[in-house]
C-alpha cells in the first residue's frame, strides 16, 4: 500500500476508524475526512484529517483537489430506519447527493478510484415498493453511482457488506447486547439496580455477521483489482440465528443478564415487516434487521479474498472492546 494516497469519507464511523487504521499500516497515505474535528484523536499518527461537509459541492470539489487521492473509499452516509421516516430528505441529501457531489469531483481526476459502500437494504425498482427512506436512499445512490460509471467512464465501484461487528463504537446489534452485558455486571459489583432486560424481538431471524476487519481488508481487494461497475458482496457467507448469537455473548457474562427473548416464532428468513409510516419504537436489534432482497445472481467475486476472522472472536473482542470503555477510540 505503499505511496497509494487513500481518501476515506465517513473516517470517523466506526467502519471508517477500522479503515483508516487497516490502510494507514499498511504503508497508505491516508487522508481521514470528517464532517467536524473530533474533540479527541481518533486516527493513528501520520493520518491527514480533512473536514468537510459532503453536503457542499464546492467543499468536496476543494477536497478532491486538494488531496487528489489515487483511490476513495465511500463509507460516510445515514443509515437508520427509523430515522429516515423522522427526516426523509436528510437521507436523500446525505446517502445520494453527497456521493454524487463526490463523483462529480472525481471527474477531473479519471484515474482515481472509488469503492461506494451500499446496503443489503435497497430494494429493486418496478419490482417491488422502497420499504423505507433510507432503502430509498441507498437504491438511488447505487443508481447513480453505477450510472456514473458508464456515462462517464469513471472506475467506480460498488460493495454490499453484511452486518458488520468487531471491537469500536458500533451500534449494531452485538455491541449493543454487549454494552448491556458490562452494565450488568457493573451493576452487579456495585449492588446498584440491574437494567433493564434486554429486548430480542426475533430469536430465530437469520443474519449474516462479518467482523469489520474482515470487511475492511475486502474493501482493499476490491480497491485494488475490483471491476469498475460491478457490485461485490462482503459476507462470512454462514447465516446465524440472533439467538444463537445472543446466547454466545452471553456466555462471557460474569453476572446474571435480565433478557427479554420475545415471541417464539418460527424459524424465518423473510423480509422484516414493512415499517409504518410513524413507526413504533425499533427493537433493541434493528441496527441490525438488515435482511437481504432475493438474490439477483449479478454479483462479483472477490478474487483472492476470504473471511479470516470467526465469529467467537469477533464476539469476545467486542466485551473487551466494551469492558475496557475506551469511549469510540479503537486504540
Amino acid at each position: 500500500m505503499s505511496g497509494r494516497r487513500l481518501l476515506i469519507t465517513g473516517a470517523s464511523g466506526f467502519t471508517g476508524r477500522h479503515a483508516v487504521a487497516y490502510f494507514a499500516a499498511g504503508g497508505a497515505e491516508v487522508t481521514a475526512v470528517v464532517r467536524r474535528k473530533p474533540a479527541a484523536e481518533l486516527f493513528p499518527d501520520g493520518v491527514q484529517q480533512y473536514v468537510c461537509d459532503l453536503g457542499d459541492r464546492r467543499a468536496v470539489a476543494a477536497m478532491i483537489g486538494a488531496v487528489k487521492p489515487d483511490q476513495v473509499l465511500h463509507l460516510a452516509g445515514k443509515n437508520s430506519v427509523p430515522e429516515s421516516w423522522r427526516d426523509p430528505l436528510l437521507y436523500m441529501e446525505t446517502n445520494v447527493m453527497a456521493t454524487l457531489y463526490l463523483l462529480e469531483a472525481l471527474r477531473v481526476q479519471p484515474a482515481s478510484r472509488i469503492l461506494v459502500a451500499g446496503s443489503r437494504l435497497k430494494y429493486r425498482p418496478g419490482a417491488a415498493d422502497p420499504p423505507h427512506p433510507y432503502s430509498l436512499s441507498k437504491t438511488l445512490e447505487e443508481l447513480v453511482s453505477l450510472a456514473w460509471a458508464t456515462l462517464f467512464a469513471q472506475p467506480v465501484l460498488m460493495a454490499e457488506p453484511s452486518n458488520l461487528i468487531g471491537p469500536g463504537p458500533s451500534t449494531g446489534f452485538c455491541s449493543l447486547l454487549a454494552q448491556h452485558i458490562v452494565r450488568s455486571e457493573a451493576a452487579a459489583v456495585t449492588g446498584s439496580a440491574a437494567p433493564a432486560a434486554f429486548r430480542l424481538s426475533s430469536r430465530h431471524a437469520l443474519r449474516d455477521f462479518l467482523d469489520v476487519r474482515d470487511a475492511v481488508r475486502a474493501y482493499g481487494f476490491i480497491l485494488d483489482s475490483g471491476e469498475t461497475g460491478r457490485i461485490y458482496r462482503i459476507d462470512s457467507g454462514t447465516e446465524r440465528e440472533l439467538g444463537e448469537v445472543a446466547a454466545k455473548l452471553l456466555a462471557h457474562a460474569a453476572a446474571p443478564v435480565a433478557m427479554d427473548w420475545g415471541p417464539q416464532e418460527e424459524h424465518s428468513r423473510g423480509n422484516p415487516s414493512p415499517t409504518p409510516a410513524v413507526p413504533a419504537k425499533p427493537p433493541i436489534e434493528s441496527a441490525d434487521s438488515k435482511v437481504p432482497p432475493e438474490e439477483s445472481g449479478d454479483y462479483a467475486v472477490i478474487s483472492g479474498w476470504m473471511p479470516e476472522i470467526a465469529l467467537d472472536r469477533s464476539l469476545a473482542d467486542i466485551i473487551g472492546y466494551t469492558r475496557a470503555g475506551k469511549e469510540g477510540r479503537l486504540l
